[in-house]
């Protein structure tokens, strides 16, 4: 049963235009073509990949953010109660005022106690800043890496300059190391971020998020095998550019610079807006779409290949929109926060305003506190007169 799926999976005619073979895409004269089991290298680069970021992050990352002035937070423990943890586990993390009062009332706490209890249960599973610069560290790191590597890699290539250098001669053109490398280091660095995501800051686009990593390790994997390796280059470097900027300014954010936060934002927003709804639209979509109809009829990989790539690009608009919020937002406000980061900052806010009650009620309390002192030496014994 298996031989036979994977021969149906493999049938020449889902792959491959009409009248070639797999049999042309063999090596030959030192020409080297792609193979579907070079993917297999993928998965033990990607584990190879999280145990460098692992490293990387205490030996580079978590001194970087020493220096940046950036601590291990201690957050105040909570005082143990099982009727309150029960409700945060099985009913909700976020109570309304009346079960806060019902609470209260059950467990002989003051409303705000038990408001105060909540609180600080969620925030115990939040992470810290440290470890959102870490990450944020890491991912720059890479996709600067990788970006100046696929610039060095393409500058000299001449599809890069004539898109219809990338049809030609398809799909009979022959894999070059520095392709292969650039494929394999991309998508091992994918499959390590989804492996990593239970570990991983969740965001409030975590779907949008695991449908991105999905799409590009699918859409990566399928124009291996089916030798778009001309036009899958385009796309990575196309994507990566604006990457490198977001988490930028997302480390600068973490480290309290806010300024130079929201100027890596404002170019992090050009670049993204440009090279995503611009360029890849208009260049590589037209590209993929268009051009390859003068050289060959529809066949099933030429549409597959397009509906992937429609995909990411409605995952860019749906981006493109909490940017354009983000920069709304800067606008009225004059201060950036990222709309799709995780939901700790709210809380962060919160917790300062909790910071500051609680600051206005200790003051409150030692000026009673003098009042009353002062008032014992203005009457003896305590005694008031009539």
């Amino acid at each position: 049963m298996f031989q036979t799926f994977k021969e149906w999976f493999w049938l020449e005619r889902f792959w491959l235009p009409p009248t070639i073979k797999w049999s042309d895409l063999e090596d030959h004269d030192g020409l080297i073509f792609v193979k579907p089991s070079h993917l297999y290298m993928t998965i033990p680069y990607a584990f190879v990949l999280i145990i460098i970021r692992h490293f990387f992050q205490k030996f580079i990352a978590s001194p970087l953010a020493k220096t940046f002035g950036i601590k291990e937070e201690v957050r105040k423990k909570i005082i143990p109660n099982s009727v309150l943890e029960n409700f945060f586990k099985h009913s909700t993390k976020k109570p309304s005022q009346t079960d806060i009062y019902g609470l209260a009332k059950k467990c002989n706490l003051t409303e705000r106690q038990v408001e105060r209890w909540f609180r600080r249960r969620q925030n115990q599973d939040r992470p810290c800043r440290m470890k959102k610069f870490q990450e944020s560290c890491w991912r720059f790191t890479f996709y600067l890496i990788v970006t100046i590597a696929g610039i060095a890699f393409l500058y000299d290539k001449p599809w890069v300059y004539d898109l219809w250098e990338v049809w030609k001669g398809y799909p009979r053109q022959p894999l070059l190391p520095s392709q292969y490398w650039y494929y394999i280091l991309e998508m091992s660095f994918y499959w390590s971020l989804l492996f990593s995501l239970g570990s991983d800051i969740k965001r409030k686009d975590f779907l949008a998020n695991v449908i991105h990593h999905l799409a590009a390790v699918s859409l990566m994997s399928f124009s291996w095998c089916a030798n778009y390796i001309r036009s899958g280059t385009l796309v990575m470097i196309v994507h990566d550019v604006a990457d490198i900027w977001l988490e930028s300014a997302k480390m600068f954010s973490y480290a309290g610079w806010k300024q130079t936060c929201n100027t890596l934002f404002f170019i992090f927003s050009t670049v993204f807006l440009i090279s995503r709804l611009i360029i890849f639209p208009f260049w590589i979509l037209y590209c993929t779409l268009i051009l390859p109809l003068h050289y060959l009829q529809p066949f099933f990989s030429y549409i597959f290949l397009n509906l992937q790539l429609m995909v990411l690009q409605v995952l860019n608009l749906y981006w493109s929109y909490l940017i354009l919020k983000m920069l709304k937002r800067s606008i009225f406000t004059k201060s950036i926060r990222d709309v799709r980061s995780d939901s700790e900052d709210e809380y962060e806010e919160e917790e300062e305003e909790e910071k500051k009650k609680e600051a206005r009620e200790g003051k409150e309390t030692d000026r009673l506190k003098n009042s009353l002192g002062a008032n014992r030496h203005l009457i003896p014994n305590g005694q008031h007169g009539c």
